[in-house]
């Protein structure tokens, strides 16, 4: 019995059936993440680009890839969930298929020989998610075979269609999807490949040997020579510290005023200036009447 196609459904039914499907999703929970495009480019930065570059350079993908860029310009993945070394994800074709991709983690040798061609080169995370670094960082991560992304031998799918090719054009489309969600989140391609980016951050100063030994004894200030130096008094290990007197309260200086009167009292002006508790007019005092003398 030969293979019998399914019958054309038109672009304005699974869309519907697309609606329909993730409705029922939501309504259960589930959490969905459909790969929307602007426009007919799938991917805008460094990270989305070069991993559709990476897929189109193989010749194993080449038949298969134009009807799953098709389908990811239609808005076919309903649901692209990317994890640790897997993708799972949801495509509307004539019905609704399941699409599963495993990725193989970097070798943990490959991942150190990229970490270290590139090693001083990346500044900061920010600078490695953007993609903004020289062209030499650039080739060597996107170095076909040994580089960041997978060659096909490294990738494993799976599509619930009834296609027979190795590629269907629902797994084409997932793989696209996967470049243009990387526009939005770049650091999902270290997931999927189990690394840790900032494994590609040059850390300043790691380089540098830490000293585990002390100063001679001989360059060492004894407390007596800091007792010396800054006129203080050296606390001895162990001695008790000794009391100071405290002063008898209620007594006071015969002849000495009270410290907030002495704050209190004007300050003298310069010569020839009387200050102006000096200028209040005092009382004269009274002139005393001649004695009278008794004439004889």
């Amino acid at each position: 019995m030969f293979y019998q196609w399914r019958p054309y459904v038109p672009v304005a039914e699974r869309r519907r059936q697309a609606a329909r499907e993730l409705a029922r999703r939501k309504k259960q929970g589930r959490p969905v993440s459909p790969v929307t495009l602007a426009g007919r480019t799938i991917a805008r930065t460094f990270w989305g680009r070069a991993w559709c570059d990476n897929l189109e350079r193989y010749s194993d993908f080449a038949n298969r890839l134009p009807r799953g860029r098709t389908y990811v310009r239609n808005g076919s993945v309903l649901d692209l969930q990317i994890a640790a070394g897997q993708v799972k994800a949801v495509v509307s074709g004539s019905t609704i298929y399941q699409v599963a991709v495993k990725v193989s983690a970097v070798p943990k040798a490959r991942w150190r020989s990229i970490c270290a061609d590139c090693g001083g080169a990346i500044d900061s995370l920010v600078e490695l998610l953007q993609g903004r670094f020289s062209q030499g960082v650039m080739a060597r991560i996107c170095r076909q075979q040994t580089g960041l992304f997978p060659a096909p031998a490294e990738i494993a799918f799976s599509c619930s269609c009834p296609d027979w090719a190795s590629m269907c054009k629902h797994v084409a489309a997932v793989l696209y999807g996967i470049g243009a969600r990387l526009d939005e989140q770049p650091e999902l391609l270290f997931t999927l490949r189990q690394v840790d980016e900032k494994d590609l951050i040059a850390k300043a100063g790691s380089g540098l040997a830490l000293s585990k030994r002390g100063p001679a004894a001989d360059r060492i200030l004894a407390d007596d020579g800091l007792a010396e130096l800054f006129g203080v008094d050296m606390d001895t290990p162990g001695a008790a510290p000794v009391p100071t007197p405290a002063r008898p309260a209620g007594r006071r200086r015969v002849g000495t005023a009270p410290r907030e009167a002495a704050q209190a009292a004007p300050t003298a002006g310069p010569r020839g200036s009387r200050s102006a508790a000096s200028k209040r007019k005092t009382p004269k005092a009274r002139a005393r009447p001649a004695a009278k003398t008794r004439s004889r």
